[in-house]
């Protein structure tokens, strides 16, 4: 018998079968998401010294993309299909279960505790959290200028869950397609899996590059600036079959330093940091060196720390961790007034008991029952359910606001400013607090929605932009034209204004920007200097100098402006805004354009609306000091550049607005604060006959 020796096989080949494939379960993987869950958990508790703590749900994001796309393509390679129907089962098995309870648990404390007027806007995220498209909700939000002082909404964190769900609702049908093409043509499945991930991939970074630097609120929330963050983690799985070859000592090396970045982001991200954007590489890498590296090194990688059981309970847990310690600290908050960071962490600690009862006795119990593993189909329809669930709790909360927080009846006249006394409205006892008013028009609780329909119009630029937009109202072909200039604070007045022109043919052109006076000055925004402000006064300037208006009506909500525009650390003061309104005022003076500063509204230093919707019996619980709130406004400001212009006009009707010493909520029956120091176009109307005595003065 003649033996035939086995021929020789290539050393890569001999690597490859003498290195054992890595293990389904990565305790490092589950120690990351420890790290992931601890971030988010420190820095929301108020810790300093993880101020980019957020980070840690882009370790997340990579965590996932990793762990889902490697299950997806091991499905494809071992049976050259994927069945979508037990995709998304596992999934509705795996999330809903627990969602689902933290959303009605928590539909029902925000009843409990959270004041009227919000609630119907977190009934609202609670529906929307439940169908997985919130982090849409609150990227409008976030760029919703008159939404600002609605507060975070205790299921805000769904925003990332949103983003992976919709992530997982579309890649999963790109693998399949990807399946059937590789093969009816004998490809190869992971290197094509690569190529369809970067399709997902690059146009999602560039845009989260674009999106970063012109919409920073926007981007944060959205999908598409977030799915290169998932397809990071996805290209780490198509890749492990070539990365577990990799020398031991460079994988360790590799992984070690992913852990490394992933910590510092933590230490040297802040919010100040346009995020996601390129800055996330940081975070984003770091994770995805860990995963990479793990299985070729071994113990002498980051699983020595990783791997500890209190990492890995902590990571198997961190799912219910995320879901239930945001909404205990704002509805804490709630409560008890604005956290200490002692308080945060005990919170933060206490929530590890829902979360462990959720997970031992729902999350589990759920996901492994006999049925639910049997039938893929029952799994989905029991996820149905769940997701009813949420909405029908998001929706009872939103329902259940009462229309109107006034008694019932008939409304009364509501003449507002106009019981006032014209000549000599601070002697008007009309204007002096009072616990009681017959009636309180708009409802304190539809008071957010008593604005502009400029607004609607796309009358106001956003904060991040710099492109002017002009609107007109008044009489369209009158001889005379008023420009209105300014913030929020000058838009108020647009619907007096538009009254006003019609009645005199005067045509009313408006150009307004959020947080933006119309000033020669730099501001500050998010701890830099205000770019696009700056740019959009200059912009605004070329409007004028084609327009040619007779009058340009300008007022502000801010008082200081940067003393340095290029060194942010040299501070703000009101004697930087004043020059710089004297500046642009003189700007248009030989332009021959008459200036009439309209002065700031009182600040009242809280949400009045909010007040007065909990105390419509006794409404001097909402009064406020009339000199600290005028100190407080951009009022002061504007008189002394007044003062120093050679042609502004002054026009000040705080005395119809506050006309004793302390502040009243309601005057003459109509509420006049919505959002922070904003009149309401109610009350804004009854002040229309002041300010046109004022400005017919002025326009001749």
């Amino acid at each position: 018998m003649v033996s035939v020796a086995p021929a020789r096989r290539p050393a890569r080949q001999r690597r490859r079968a003498d290195r054992p494939p890595p293990p389904r379960f990565r305790p490092d993987v589950e120690g990351m998401r420890a790290v992931a869950v601890g971030l988010v958990l420190l820095y929301h508790a108020g810790l300093r010294f993880v101020p980019g703590g957020f980070v840690g749900v882009d370790v997340f994001f990579v965590i996932s993309g990793f762990l889902i796309t490697g299950m997806l393509v091991r499905e494809v390679e071992q049976t050259g299909t994927l069945s979508l129907v037990q995709f998304y089962a596992r999934r509705v098995k795996r999330l809903l279960p627990a969602a689902a309870l933290v959303l009605a648990v928590t539909a029902l404390l925000t009843w409990i505790m959270v004041p009227a007027v919000d609630r119907r806007a977190f009934g609202g995220d609670i529906a929307a959290a439940a169908v997985y498209v919130v982090n849409w909700r609150m990227a409008d939000r976030s760029v919703d200028y008159l939404a600002e002082d609605v507060g975070p909404s205790p299921v805000q964190h769904f925003w990332s869950l949103a983003v992976e769900e919709q992530f997982y609702l579309v890649w999963p049908l790109f693998i399949l397609l990807i399946a059937i093409w590789v093969r009816r043509n004998a490809e190869p499945v992971r290197p094509w899996m690569g190529v369809g991930l970067a399709v997902v991939a690059l146009p999602s970074f560039a845009w989260s590059v674009i999106m970063t630097a012109t919409n920073p609120s926007g981007a944060f929330f959205v999908t598409t600036t977030r799915l290169w963050e998932l397809a990071v983690g996805a290209a780490v799985a198509i890749a492990m079959p070539t990365l577990t070859l990799l020398p031991r000592a460079l994988a360790a090396l590799f992984a070690w330093c992913g852990l490394v970045a992933v910590g510092l982001s933590a230490v040297l991200i802040t919010t100040d940091t346009a995020w996601p954007g390129a800055a996330a590489l940081l975070p984003v890498l770091g994770t995805a060196a860990v995963i990479a590296g793990g299985p070729a090194a071994g113990r002498a990688g980051p699983i020595v720390l990783l791997g500890i059981p209190l990492f890995v309970w902590v990571g198997g847990l961190s799912y219910s961790l995320y879901l239930w310690h945001w909404p205990m600290l704002v509805l804490a908050e709630v409560r008890w007034g604005e956290l200490r960071t002692w308080q945060g962490l005990a919170i933060v600690v206490l929530s590890f008991v829902p979360a462990w009862l959720a997970y031992r006795f729902v999350e589990n119990p759920v996901r492994h029952a006999r049925n639910m593993v049997r039938s893929s189909r029952f799994a989905l329809s029991v996820g149905g359910n769940l997701t009813l669930v949420g909405v029908v709790a998001g929706l009872a909360l939103a329902l259940a606001v009462p229309t109107t927080s006034m008694p019932s009846g008939p409304p009364v006249s509501a003449p507002g400013a106009a019981v006032l006394d014209r000549d000599d409205p601070r002697a008007d006892p009309d204007g002096v607090p009072a616990d009681v008013s017959e009636w309180i028009t708009p409802d304190p609780l539809l008071a957010p929605e008593d604005v502009p329909s400029a607004y609607d119009e796309g009358c106001q630029v956003a904060q991040d932009s710099d492109e002017p937009a002009s609107c007109v109202y008044g009489d369209p072909d009158g001889d005379v034209t008023i420009a209105l200039v300014g913030d929020s604070k000058a838009l108020q007045w647009i619907t007096a204004l538009d009254t006003i022109g019609q009645d005199n043919g005067w045509r009313v052109i408006t150009y307004t920007k959020s947080t933006c006076s119309f000033t020669a000055a730099t501001l500050s925004s998010r701890g830099e200097p205000f770019e696009s402000c700056s740019a959009w006064n200059e912009a605004v300037m070329d409007e004028l100098r084609d327009v040619e208006p007779a009058v340009v009506v300008t007022s502000q909500g801010r008082n200081r402006a940067l003393d340095d525009p290029d060194d942010i650390d040299a501070g703000e003061s009101s004697d930087a805004m004043v020059q710089g309104l004297v500046e642009r005022w003189n700007q248009l003076d030989e332009l021959g354009i008459e200036v009439v500063a309209l002065a700031d509204t009182p600040q009242p230093g809280q949400d009045v609306y909010a007040c007065v919707a909990e105390h419509v019996d006794q409404l001097t619980e909402c009064a406020f000091d009339r000199s600290e709130a005028i100190r407080t406004s951009a009022a002061q400001t504007q008189s002394r550049a007044v003062e120093d212009s050679e042609n502004a006009r002054w026009v000040n009707l705080n005395n119809f607005i506050c006309p004793a010493d302390s502040c009243s909520p309601v005057i003459g029956n109509v509420l006049i604060y919505r959002q922070g120091s904003h009149l309401t176009v109610t009350y804004v109307n009854t002040l229309a006959p002041r300010l046109a005595d004022a400005l017919e003065d002025v326009v001749q």
